[in-house]
């Protein structure tokens, strides 16, 4: 039997999905302490610095020896984009208590995996690749250590600072000992990046510090802003090492 015309549902209006877009962003309820919105703007800085980094240390990329390398650090930095994006929905959205506890775990996960990976990829320029793919599991496990953990103690984000600092003075110790022995490109922009890496963690685990410039900054704004500087640098003495 030949279906008639009403058998089919019509297209939906193409403009439909902008419309629930628009309705949805309408309904959101944002936070209105001025510091908690200066740290989701300063997060979503940050994300977009990470995920830009990315796109830099692949691009036109020729050195096909130093792919596994470049996955390692795409993957950290990446990570350090979706905590980023995290926490600007965690700082800056009005959301229930639940959802609130279920952003801050994958938060911290996306951290800890991070610091991993970011241990791994030293581990690399330092050894070589037999030696990172031998740590790779090793940090990866220590990562998720941490992650269960906060599961088990809620708000230990200082933990996070104990364990993200030794893995950065690890990181500085070897890239300044590269820059000295001149073994690696960009070893030193890497090792400024880290120093500004470490001051930033030192200013989160500050929470008295407090800034107004136009906007309120609280400790964590202040921490994205100088942790945008030592990334950024991370980035470019990554693409100078591989080039």
């Amino acid at each position: 039997m030949k279906p008639s015309s009403d058998t089919f549902l019509p297209d939906p209006p193409k403009d439909l999905g902008l419309k629930a877009t628009s309705r949805l962003i309408a309904r959101m309820k944002y936070i209105k302490d001025p510091a908690e919105q200066t740290t989701a703007i300063t997060d979503i800085i940050l994300a977009l610095v990470a995920f830009g980094g990315i796109l830099y240390l692949r691009w036109e990329l020729t050195n096909n020896s130093e792919l596994w390398k470049i996955n390692i650090w795409s993957a950290a930095i990446g990570l350090i984009g979706l905590a980023a994006a995290l926490g600007a929905v965690a700082h800056g959205l009005v959301v229930s208590q639940a959802a609130h506890d279920r952003i801050w775990q994958l938060l911290n996960m996306s951290l800890a995996l991070a610091v991993s990976l970011f241990v791994a990829g030293v581990v690399y320029d330092l050894w070589g690749l037999a030696a990172c793919l031998k740590a790779l599991p090793l940090t990866l496990l220590a990562g998720l250590g941490f992650f269960v953990a906060t599961l088990f103690y809620p708000g230990i984000f200082i933990v996070f600072i104990v364990y993200e600092g030794l893995a950065l003075i690890f990181s500085l110790g070897a890239y300044f000992y590269l820059t000295v022995r001149g073994d690696l490109g960009g070893a030193g922009l890497m090792a400024a990046g880290i120093l500004i890496s470490i001051i930033a963690a030192g200013i989160q685990a500050k929470k008295s510090i407090s800034l107004t410039l136009i906007w309120q900054f609280d400790h964590n704004g202040i921490y994205h802003i100088v942790q945008v500087v030592g990334l950024i640098l991370l980035v470019i003495g990554l693409r100078c090492s591989v080039l």
